[in-house]
This record gives structure tokens, C-alpha cells and sequence, in this order.
């Protein structure tokens, strides 16, 4: 499950992903465009910038842009950029770390399942979800 933080941060890379190359575009146009509150952008377009996904120009005609091409920048860099590690460390039945007894009775199950939905989003790439018109 996404964190505010990780919405944000894929609104916002994949609005900067549609736009013309060298265009850059303010944090208030991002969060105009995207309906993100004006007041949380700040932080999350720094930990993209950290993360060497989004380059700043500071000044009037300053903004955002991506810091390399959309094709080579995947969903799971976008969240873990923001969120850190996507991993889930919880056990599914007992809400921390499997027991001291060894893993519980579906531990491999939802750690496969995990395996799954992590590779796919490291597959997806901003490129490919920005072509697809929102619905």
C-alpha cells in the first residue's frame, strides 16, 4: 500500500514524464495539475531530487524536470525514493517478524507473492504508464 508520500511522487514524476523534453514545470504547476496540496511537494520532489530521479532550477523561470529519460526510470525507484524500502518485514499473521520459532505457515507464500509484485514494478518504467491516458 502507498504512502501519500508514494502518490505524490508518481503524480507527479509521470506529469513530468508527459511533458516536452527540457520543459520545466514549478511546484505549484505540479500541484495544481495533479491535485496535490502545494504545502507537502517541497519534501517529496527533494527526495526524488536526492535520489538523482528530478533535477531543480531554482528561479522564476526555474521548476522541475526529469534528471533522465523517462524509459529508464521505474515505478520502484519512484517509491523507494520516497518511501524507502519496499519489502514488507511484517509477518502477514502476527503483525512483526516471524517467530523466534521460525517462519509461520505462510510465510513463503506472501514472501513469493511479494518477490511478484516487487519485479513488476521494478519492470514498469514512467515512461510506459505515462503513455496510457488516465481513466
Amino acid at each position: 500500500e502507498l504512502t501519500r508520500r508514494g502518490d505524490y511522487a508518481i503524480r507527479s514524476v509521470i506529469a513530468l514524464a508527459r511533458i516536452a523534453d527540457g520543459t520545466r514545470l514549478s511546484v505549484r504547476q505540479l500541484a495544481d495539475a495533479e491535485g496535490i496540496p502545494v504545502r507537502f511537494l517541497p519534501q517529496v520532489m527533494a527526495d526524488l531530487g536526492r535520489a538523482g530521479l528530478v533535477e531543480a532550477v531554482a528561479g522564476r523561470t526555474g521548476g522541475y524536470r526529469l534528471a533522465r529519460p523517462a524509459r529508464e526510470m521505474t515505478l520502484l525507484d519512484v517509491i523507494e525514493a520516497v518511501e524507502g524500502s519496499s519489502r514488507r518485514h511484517t509477518c502477514v499473521l502476527r503483525g512483526g517478524a516471524c517467530g523466534v520459532d521460525g517462519a509461520c505457515a505462510v510465510h513463503s507464500v506472501f514472501s513469493d507473492a511479494q518477490d511478484d509484485l516487487l519485479a513488476r514494478i521494478a519492470r514498469a518504467t514512467v515512461a510506459s504508464v505515462a503513455d496510457h491516458p488516465a481513466q
